[in-house]
């Protein structure tokens, strides 16, 4: 077994680890194409997981789950402290979303997807007891640039000038809730776009940094979770993230104070997740700008998936035919 950096100790996660792990990302959203928009999301949800997780078993490693479902969704698989994988192979920290956008499947709507992050062990961070983080995500032309701390106006003008395309070319990616009326107005008043999000910010963020992209920038606050596994990706792409906790009352902040957290701090990429040996896997569920939903047609079902690694700085896709008597 050869690591993404070279070194010939088996204990770090590497190109095939990846590869494998696609199989179980291809697993969830596959077994989620019977219930998209039936308006069934807890349905999905649970078909999803079910999948995931026994892909996953058979999988060589040992991966400890820090971001599962059990902690937003009282699933009695993939939470928060279980191992995963054979039992051999390297050790890792893993953060798992079956379906990110499960309302977005529901309903039959654009950038669901299935997806797995994973570092090192002891690498990614546990933000699990606050469920909620302000993030600022973007390519890498905002690195050095941007900061979460300025106002978002200031934010957009300093990209627009490293970027060398006009304010009223900046696109800002936010999720579409009452709490970013105010933010929602701000990058307005400044001259740039918005494009609203209903669910899906994981997708939203990596899009924020992908070349080629149709946004520049994706603020406001979403998951805590789904910070941590952005940034996984966010490793692979060169890209910029950082993150504030947003406790939701007195009691969620204590507790997440009384998980070692800093309710005050900005956290940057290394502190979400330790260095670039970092693996993020997606499978479209429904289609969408970052890749193309499940399709069935005939006897095939078709998925396309990404796999990004950090320590490489690489995105590949992964366009896949699968029997449809073998699944459904």
């Amino acid at each position: 077994m050869v690591s993404l950096t070279g070194d010939l100790s088996p204990l770090r996660p590497d190109r095939n680890l990846a590869m494998e792990l696609v199989r179980a990302t291809e697993a969830a959203a596959i077994r989620a194409v019977p219930f998209i928009g039936r308006g069934a999301k807890e349905a999905a949800d649970g078909a999803a997981v079910d999948a995931m997780r026994a892909f996953l078993g058979t999988v060589a490693f040992q991966g400890r789950v820090v971001i599962g479902e059990g902690e937003k969704d009282n699933a009695p698989m993939l939470f928060n402290g279980e191992v995963v994988g054979t039992g051999t192979g390297p050790l890792c920290d893993i953060a798992v979303d079956p379906i990110d956008g499960t309302s977005l499947t529901a309903a039959g709507r654009q950038n669901a997807l299935s997806v797995i992050a994973v570092s090192d062990r002891g690498t990614m961070l546990d933000a699990s007891s606050v469920f909620y983080m302000d993030k600022l995500v973007t390519g890498p032309a905002g690195v050095g640039v941007v900061d979460i701390r300025l106002p978002i106006g200031e934010n957009i003008r300093r990209l627009s000038a490293a970027l060398g395309k006009p304010v009223d070319e900046i696109v800002v990616s936010v999720l579409n809730r009452p709490r970013h009326e105010q933010l929602i107005q701000e990058i307005r008043d400044a001259g740039a776009g918005t494009r609203l999000m209903s669910d899906g910010d994981v997708a939203g963020g990596i899009n924020a940094a992908r070349h080629g992209a149709r946004t520049d920038m994706c603020v406001g606050v979403g998951g805590s979770p789904e910070g941590i596994v952005t940034a996984c990706a966010i490793k692979a792409l060169g890209g910029h993230i950082q993150g504030r906790l947003w406790p939701r009352d007195d009691d969620e902040r204590q507790r997440g104070i009384d998980a070692g957290l800093d309710m005050d701090k900005v956290y940057e990429a290394d502190d979400l997740v330790k260095g670039d040996n970092t693996i993020f896997v997606a499978t479209g569920v429904t289609d969408g700008q970052l890749v193309a939903g499940v399709r069935r047609e005939a006897g095939y079902i078709y998925t396309e998936s990404v796999v990004l690694r950090g320590a490489s700085g690489t995105l590949r896709r992964i366009a896949s035919e699968h029997l449809v008597s073998k699944w459904l």
